[in-house]
């Protein structure tokens, strides 16, 4: 069989297998259930801090746009969604957006679709949106969550703006949402960029890189495909305040330069985060 039928197929395989996005399958109930344990879980092992949760609007939906890191174990998605609920209650609806392999995995899927997680696609957050719910999103995808290690304090969306037009469209405040801490729960060595579209996993699992790391309990991990057991690394996130594009930017907004405020705000944020932090892992 050729290269290209073969990665056909696999694309084919991986598309039937993505739960279509069912914002009700969110459930509050399983959430208020299970949200005291895991809250003191994420308190004990990483010392979970979220700080400006008052900066998100309360009685409007709204686009919260972050960085992201962890590899596929993103603990400080997990955290701050702890916190979210926490702290606006269970019953406010807040939607994720994660990768098609993420919400699909066979294990932890069905656990996160509870907890408001859907596959990242443009109809997805415009339905999230469009309900009225808060939702979060990560424009820098695999690529940032990734990176090496020792980009852990840099925003790094790869220009992808689909957030601002996703703003614009839908009428809603962006929220910047920076966290740091992630990338010390394993050391990213790089993300393998070249390999991933030499094998072609773009066309087959949408995926740009076949990341690299040292993690446990694999020692050297290929792919993250199975994920790892984090190390217990301080994740700190903070949310700033809304940003109206339009109020900001007039009625018809140069896309590329909501994007460069957006990130030039978060990687402010992150920059004073960073220098808050005085050793790995214990923050």
């Amino acid at each position: 069989m050729a290269p290209g039928g073969l990665r056909s197929i696999v694309a084919a395989a991986v598309s039937r297998g993505v739960p279509r996005a069912d914002l009700h399958e969110r459930d509050p109930d399983f959430l208020r259930d299970n949200l005291a344990f895991l809250w003191l879980l994420a308190s004990f092992w990483h010392r979970g801090e979220v700080r400006g949760l008052d900066n998100i609007p309360e009685d409007e939906p709204v686009l919260l746009v972050g960085n992201h890191s962890g590899g596929n174990m993103i603990v400080d998605t997990f955290i701050f969604t702890l916190a979210f609920s926490t702290y606006f209650g269970v019953e406010r609806r807040f939607y994720q957006l994660a990768h098609d392999l993420v919400v699909s995995w066979p294990i932890f899927g069905p656990l996160l679709r509870k907890s408001g997680t859907v596959a990242a696609s443009h109809e997805n957050a415009e339905k999230a949106l469009e309900s009225g719910a808060a939702l979060l999103v990560y424009p820098g995808g695999d690529w940032e969550t990734h990176r090496p290690s020792w980009h852990g304090d840099r925003v790094e969306f790869a220009d992808r703006m689909g957030f601002v037009e996703l703003a614009l469209k839908t009428k809603v405040p962006i929220v910047p949402v920076v966290a740091i801490g992630g990338q010390e729960t394993a050391l990213f060595l790089t993300r393998g960029e070249h390999i991933a579209k030499a094998l072609g996993l773009d066309r087959m699992l949408r995926l740009k890189v076949l990341p690299i790391s040292l993690a446990l309990p694999w020692g050297l991990n290929i792919g993250d495909f199975l994920s790892h057991f984090p190390l217990p690394a301080k994740i700190t996130v903070q949310v700033l305040p809304p940003i109206d594009v339009r109020k900001r930017f007039g009625a018809r907004p140069d896309k590329r330069k909501v994007y460069e405020y957006v990130t030039g705000v978060m990687q402010v944020a992150l920059d004073e985060l960073a220098a808050e932090r005085r050793l790995p892992l214990v923050g």
